[in-house]
């Protein structure tokens, strides 16, 4: 180990303040513990809050009781709540946490402004209950990870902005010169962030609650999964590297193992990461050459990533002896390993062959929340217990509990991703299986499904083990508090300029790690690269999405239908897209062109297959068919796992939004004829009137101006567009 000074002030989170009368003027100021201390708290009570929905969610895929009957508690609408509970409003609060505490003391200054760090807490709280308010309703965009419609978007992008103003505020004013690798994560995350969102959400508003996507089908499934993935790596994992290069270091007393892997595992990561998206994507109808691209950034990702996990266990050498005995370790070492495994595992599901039968399996459940439970949640929690008894000026509560987390939390996450793993398989086998005959084995996808069903109820099994944990961890971390008192107002004191001459030699990198506005712009052109060279030819270049003549824009009844798919989230369960393989186009049909999305603002691809793929479904069945299956899934196939949605059969289309809906897609390209918008409302009754009588003559009386009508319309338009000739025509 490195013993001169340059080398302890890069790799010690807080290097050694010089103090006495000789080592110059001192300035004494104090830390803001209170904002720490509040979104800690925001981040306990949201974890629990969203594991709990994850719980619940869990078991409604074994059981569907569990949705208990009413439309606000359906899978398809609370799932959205859970993925955003648990990344926004857990993890975010834990960012915004680690970030508050961390930051002060490594630039040695108080943050900025209080009354931005108030903003910050408030304006976070208010967007996460206002996703509590609107998701249950269905009112969403469908997007995964950003379903919130487009007032909450400006908000969220207010309230980022907030948070950089106040971030790049302290790092102005810092005392000490010198940007610990934490820093450089932490620009990174807000920068890339910052870009993601506002690029994703390119939207146009229809009214206060409802909008569509700027981008169709194809380039909007290209921008989604840009940010998708973008999301996972700079809002849950750069940010969380930066507190790992803080917080590990801090809780095992250990300078970090290598300054200089941190240097190139930074910047790879941040250039690399950008480009892997299509991933998401591969045997969709998105162009080859953006499919291969994403594979090869993929794969490459590797590198970076394990650069990161092995500079953080390698910190622990010598302090392996601690790991024993200090959950806080004990948290953080898997919580590292969690990640390496996620990140060889990501690039590993990214290769064609092996994607070809994960993609849209439970395998990919379990390999997110390896990530987020291991990852995320164990630094969190390990966070929590190392900040809580400093606020407080105590010792832990009781280190016996904290262990006895740590033991819950991992079978949970045990009991949670081998059934998963299991169960992603098991539907991988089975959807590609064919018979000597040449027939699918499993030509009933129900099949698929019901051969898992106990795997799901483990899985509910490993949540509540995992959640359990948490709660130890809430009376834990509440004794502790009990047993000191809060410094809301840490003083110390520190030169009013650190010495760091040492640092101007030695190293290239030492110029940038001094020059915050330079690392900014730095990173900004390394995450746009990737996105530029990706976008710019799907857009500009016609030959990525051939148009086909006979594929036409919804009628407003359909439409209409659409929207109510899109807020009751079938997206979530089921995909609109038959991949080339003979399995799926024996079972589904033709498979998926390009051209069929080019009017489909949002597009619905989705990304997980509890039900079967939709794309061809319209004509396969009867109006009388839909209609059963969504009084009563069972009554058309015995054992279906999917809700019932009577509601539909009760309330009657929003007639007040047709007009105003074909206007604004009229405006994003569609070619919708005035005449036609001004008779839509006539023009949907009309068709809805046809779907009615030919229910009628099936013994089905239905007004047609209820809901399910709008629904039945949409799924016997989806894949008709084309008509595909067979050998015998």
């Amino acid at each position: 180990m490195s013993t001169n000074v340059e080398e302890v002030l890069k790799t010690s989170p807080e290097p050694l303040i010089p103090k006495g009368p000789d080592k110059g003027v001192t300035d004494t100021f104090f830390y803001d513990n209170k904002i720490v201390r509040d979104f800690g708290i925001a981040t306990v009570f949201w974890g629990i809050a969203g594991m709990l929905i994850g719980v619940i969610i869990a078991f409604q895929l074994a059981n569907p009781d569990v949705n208990m009957g009413t439309q606000y508690t359906t899978f398809g609408r609370v799932r959205p709540l859970h993925t955003n509970a648990v990344i926004f409003a857990f993890v975010g609060n834990a960012i915004f946490m680690g970030v508050y505490y961390s930051l002060q003391r490594l630039c040695k200054t108080r943050m900025y402004s209080d009354m931005l760090s108030k903003i910050n807490f408030w304006g976070w709280q208010l967007i996460i209950l206002s996703a509590v308010i609107t998701l249950p309703l269905g009112i969403t965009t469908s997007k995964e990870y950003a379903e919130l419609e487009w007032p909450i978007d400006i908000a969220i992008t207010l309230i980022w902005v907030v948070f950089g103003w106040n971030m790049f505020g302290t790092i102005a004013k810092r005392r000490e010169k010198h940007l610990y690798v934490a820093i450089w994560f932490y620009i990174a995350t807000f920068l890339t962030v910052a870009v993601l969102h506002i690029v994703n959400s390119y939207e146009m508003p229809v009214n206060f609650l409802k909008s569509y996507s700027g981008y169709a089908g194809v380039q909007d499934a290209l921008v989604q999964w840009w940010y998708g993935h973008n999301a996972v790596a700079f809002f849950l994992t750069t940010p969380f590297l930066g507190l790992m290069y803080y917080f590990l270091p801090k809780a095992a007393n250990r300078p970090v193992y290598s300054y200089r892997l941190s240097i190139i595992h930074f910047w790879s990561l941040i250039f690399i990461y950008i480009w892997a998206g299509p991933h998401h994507l591969l045997y969709t109808a998105l162009p080859d050459w953006a499919q291969s691209l994403g594979v090869v950034f993929s794969v490459m990702l590797i590198a970076p990533s394990w650069g990161g996990m092995i500079n953080g266990l390698l910190t622990l050498r010598g302090a392996w002896d601690k790991v024993r005995v200090d959950p806080i370790l004990k948290f953080m070492v898997v919580a590292i390993t969690a990640y390496g495994m996620a990140t060889f595992e990501g690039p590993m599901l990214s290769l064609k062959n092996v994607n070809a039968i994960a993609h849209f399996t439970d395998w990919i459940v379990a390999h997110v929340h390896v990530g987020a439970l291991g990852w995320n949640g164990f630094l969190t929690f390990a966070m929590l217990y190392w900040l809580f008894p400093r606020l407080y000026k105590t010792q832990l509560h009781s280190t016996k509990l904290a262990n006895t987390h740590f033991w819950l939390g991992t079978l949970g996450i045990l009991f949670y991703a081998i059934p998963m793993y299991w169960a992603g398989f098991t539907q991988g086998l089975m959807w590609k299986q064919f018979s000597e005959e040449g027939m699918l084995l499993y030509p009933n996808f129900l099949e698929t499904v019901l051969q898992i069903v106990p795997m799901y109820y483990m899985r509910g099994v490993g949540g509540v083990l995992y959640l359990s944990g948490v709660f130890l961890m809430v009376f834990n971390l509440y004794k502790t508090a009990k047993a000191g008192k809060l410094v809301a107002n840490e003083r110390t004191e520190a030169p009013v300029v650190v010495p760091s001459a040492s640092l101007n030699a030695g190293h290239w990198h030492s110029w940038i790690e001094k020059r915050p506005t330079q690392m900014a712009i730095f990173a900004t052109i390394a995450i746009l690269i990737g996105g530029l060279v990706e976008f710019i030819p799907a857009f500009v270049i016609k030959s990525n999405v051939p148009t086909i003549a006979s594929v036409m824009p919804y009628t407003s009844l359909e439409l209409q239908g659409r929207d109510l798919y899109i807020k009751e989230g079938c997206v979530n369960c089921h995909t609109q897209m038959v991949r080339p393989f003979r399995s799926e186009t024996e079972r589904y049909g033709e498979y998926s062109k390009a051209g069929e999305f080019v009017y489909d603002h949002n597009f619905l691809w989705g990304s997980k297959r509890t039900g079967p793929d939709l794309h061809r479904v319209g004509g396969k069945y009867p109006h009388s068919w839909h209609y059963h299956h969504m009084m009563d899934p069972t009554a058309m196939s015995p054992g279906s796992i999917m809700p019932s949605y009577p509601w539909l059969f009760e309330q009657d289309i929003d007639l007040s939004t047709t007009q105003d809906k074909l206007t604004t897609l009229k405006k994003l390209g569609v070619p919708y004829e005035d005449s036609y918008i001004q008779n839509a409302n006539e023009e949907l009754m009309k068709q809805a009137n046809e779907i009615t009588t030919q229910l009628a003559k099936e013994g089905l009386e239905v007004r047609p101006e209820t809901e399910i009508v709008a629904l039945i319309a949409y799924l016997q338009r989806l894949g008709t567009d084309i008509k595909v000739k067979t050998e015998e025509q």
